[in-house]
């Protein structure tokens, strides 16, 4: 018997007292929400108390029931003494609602975002965004649902009785230590739960039950299937329903991403089956397997020991008892009518390139960058006219998967490597995992809102990563608007600054401006000319860049103390600027 045939036989093995009922979160609907974010303590395991945060209680949130097309006024009052932000994921809104890294909400204050909900019936989630504390505050517990309704979902047989046959289930791994601190920025998240409760059981009716599945980790990827093997359905992606449903006994989903789900148990009243994430069958360079690099003397810190790596392992147990009255007992088939956009109608093609700072074997521990750079508050890397319909081309050249993640719209995959999306992701995304050395291109509308001084992100989201800076910022502007704030967002010339600092020792920032959309290259060469590096060799649109070096050659190996040249060539300009690297 291999090791993951036994840790599947002892889960299921395992007696039903010795698990836990989960937790259904509460609700709240209407117009007006009041959400209080505040500190508390939980009992993760028995007789240890954690330090958490949460929402309107000492962990985790209420989940917000939406309508389309109704105003939400939310308040959003910071109890925690110390600065948070509120993030509505996947949700259409304009940017100074948004809740990115620009909206802090200061301790004692109390944040008001208002809008209309423009989104389609789907599960949507709010946690924190504050720039470098996202991972700490999610891992504390400061997150919850949102689950939007519809016309259209409304007049399909579905189960919808929320806590009765609907269930909303965010699934996380944590590392709490043994005096019960919640550790973030850690590769050992030995601890897994569901809705914040460990060796978890949920009591389902003998019928077709619906359950909206959330990746809460900060970076754990989950591949989930049924212990027996059984097919189930899924109906609805980040963004919600797939035009029609799609049978399957395995579903792999990244940080951020969600999905709905229904699965049948009918005439097994009694019994017990099991959701487990079946890892051992993930492919290597993926967070989860057995090996998280490409290669295999490429490692984290912290990973192992970890009995969830390259592991089939149980996630909750089911418990099935008599159905309710009224029961759902048919899946369906035809869902939504979505039309997705076509790369015919696409405006512009970006292009984005995910790469780690250091190459070798030590890649995979990070940093990592996006076109060559990491988030600068104060750079605007992407300004985007209104109403564009664009392609977004995701290309990662490192040894890890990266969950991409796009605030303010909805997408719809084009390809990977140029092959159609599988079934499950053919709807309205959000998140996608974009594997090593894989090139992912999606499509999407930027539409409704305009806003020339607040930005949307976009950004892996492994929370470690995103924390560490792979991340950027995106404008939505109104080519047609008379606003003076307009003025000065797009260079008039093609300039290459001075490296800062200079000399330097580890990195120096190297910026530039694009007036048009150029074919660019920008080298580090040393004193005869030879190439040391090129940070970057792409086409980008117009905008202010800046890129880091950290004093390493093309292999990832230090360079020797001395002076060097970077060059960048853009269209007809090229300028060349000198910098001196300090051991």
């Amino acid at each position: 018997m291999n090791r993951a045939t036994y840790l599947i036989c002892i889960a299921c093995a395992m007696p039903l007292f010795a698990q836990t009922e989960v937790t259904i979160p509460d609700t709240l609907s209407g117009q007006e929400f009041h959400l209080v974010l505040q500190n508390g303590n939980f009992q993760f395991q028995e007789g240890i108390d954690s330090e958490t945060m949460g929402v309107n209680g000492p962990v985790l949130g209420p989940t917000l029931i939406m309508e389309q097309g109704q105003f939400a006024d939310i308040s959003v009052e910071n109890q925690l003494g110390e600065p948070t932000t509120i993030h509505w994921h996947g949700l259409h809104v304009s940017a100074e609602n948004d809740g990115g890294p620009h909206t802090v909400i200061h301790p004692g204050e109390t944040w008001n975002p208002q809008f209309t909900v423009l989104d389609k019936a789907g599960t949507y989630w709010y946690h924190p965004h504050l720039h470098e504390h996202t991972d700490e505050h999610v891992s504390k517990g400061l997150s919850g649902f949102i689950i939007v309704k519809d016309d259209e979902e409304a007049a399909l047989e579905l189960p919808r009785t929320y806590g009765v046959d609907d269930f909303p289930l965010v699934i996380q791994t944590k590392s709490i230590n043994p005096t019960g601190e919640i550790v973030a920025h850690t590769n050992s998240d030995t601890e897994l739960m569901v809705n914040a409760v460990m060796d978890p059981r949920l009591v389902v009716p003998e019928q077709v039950v619906r359950f909206r599945l959330l990746n809460g980790s900060s970076q754990r990827v989950f591949n989930f299937g049924l212990s027996n093997n059984q097919s189930f359905h899924m109906i609805a992606s980040d963004g919600g329903l797939l035009n029609v449903s799609v049978e399957l006994t395995r579903l792999m989903l990244a940080p951020g991403e969600r999905a709905e789900i229904l699965v049948d148990f009918a005439l097994t009243t009694g019994s017990t089956t099991s959701l487990l994430s079946y890892a051992a069958e993930l492919q290597n360079g993926i967070y989860g397997a057995a090996q998280p690099g490409m290669m295999s003397m490429q490692s984290l810190d912290g990973y192992n020991p970890n009995p969830l790596n390259g592991s089939d392992f149980e996630v909750m147990r089911f418990e099935i008892v008599d159905p309710t009255v009224n029961a759902v007992t048919t899946i369906v088939s035809n869902l939504a009518s979505d039309t997705p956009l076509t790369e015919s109608e696409s405006d512009i093609t970006r292009q984005f390139t995910l790469t780690p700072e250091v190459m070798g074997p030590n890649s995979i521990n990070g940093d990592f960058l996006i076109n060559g750079s990491y988030f600068d508050m104060e750079t605007i890397n992407e300004v985007i006219p209104l109403n564009n319909i664009e392609v977004w081309s995701i290309t990662n050249q490192s040894p890890i998967a990266h969950p991409f993640h796009i605030h303010d719209v909805q997408f719809y995959v084009l390809d990977r490597n140029g092959v159609p999306p599988a079934p499950t992701e053919q709807g309205r995304k959000d998140v996608v995992l974009v594997k090593p050395m894989e090139t992912v291109r999606f499509i999407t509308k930027f539409e409704d809102f305009a806003n020339p001084t607040v930005p949307f992100m976009y950004h892996c989201h492994m929370l470690t990563h995103e924390d560490a800076g792979m991340m950027g910022q995106f404008i939505v502007v109104d080519p047609l608007a008379t606003n003076s704030n307009l003025a000065g967002l797009i260079p008039t010339v093609v300039t290459l600054g001075p490296a800062y600092p200079n000399p330097f020792n580890p990195t120096t920032t190297i910026r530039y401006d694009l007036p048009t959309r150029s074919a660019v290259t920008l080298g580090v060469y040393d004193i005869t000319g030879r190439t040391i590096t090129i940070l970057a060799d792409t086409h980008q649109p117009a905008g202010a860049y800046s890129i880091h070096w950290n004093g390493t050659n093309d292999l990832g190996n230090p360079v020797s103390t001395g002076m060097y040249f970077c060059r960048l060539e853009a269209g007809d300009y090229s300028k060349t600027i000198k910098m001196v690297y300090l051991k």
